[in-house]
């Protein structure tokens, strides 16, 4: 299957210009850890970084600097690392595992954001196959008691 029919297409974006309190409270009111960064709010989005709730707190509060002095465009390292929308589902988890990501922008083929995949997910997704599994088992179990009593 492709990521991008797994992937969660309700991202919480943030533009680069917004500081680090702004999105702080942007994850609170979503419930989410974590805000992708993005070049455009409209229109073509682009992400540029990917901000955790841990990035804030080991970035700025353990070390006293003030969120709202801070735009989140300043925290990014780097380029961000995303996947392809078309990728595997088993491919993306490989990639994350390689290198450690724990959350990853699903793009399109012009590199807009079309989505994101997380741990949660592959968790949830899990949990819901082996919930399943379980399930065939007990209906096999139950299906020989019937035929062999």
């Amino acid at each position: 299957m492709p990521i991008g029919e797994f992937c969660n297409r309700e991202v919480v974006i943030i533009g680069r210009e917004a500081n680090a309190l702004e999105a702080a409270q942007l994850m609170r009111a979503h419930h989410v850890g974590s805000v992708v960064i993005v070049d455009s709010l409209t229109g073509a989005r682009k992400p540029v970084g990917v901000l955790t709730d841990r990035d804030i707190v080991v970035e700025l509060v353990a070390k006293q600097v003030a969120p709202e002095s801070v735009k989140v465009g300043d925290m990014v390292t780097g380029s961000v690392a995303t996947i392809s929308d078309s990728a595997g589902v088993y491919d993306t988890l490989h990639f994350m595992r390689e290198h450690g990501f724990r959350r990853m922008p699903v793009v399109d083929q012009q590199g807009h954001l079309i989505g994101i995949v997380t741990l949660d997910d592959y968790l949830a997704l899990l949990a819901e196959e082996l919930n399943e599994l379980a399930k065939l088992v007990a209906r096999e179990q139950n299906l020989e008691l019937k035929r062999r009593p």
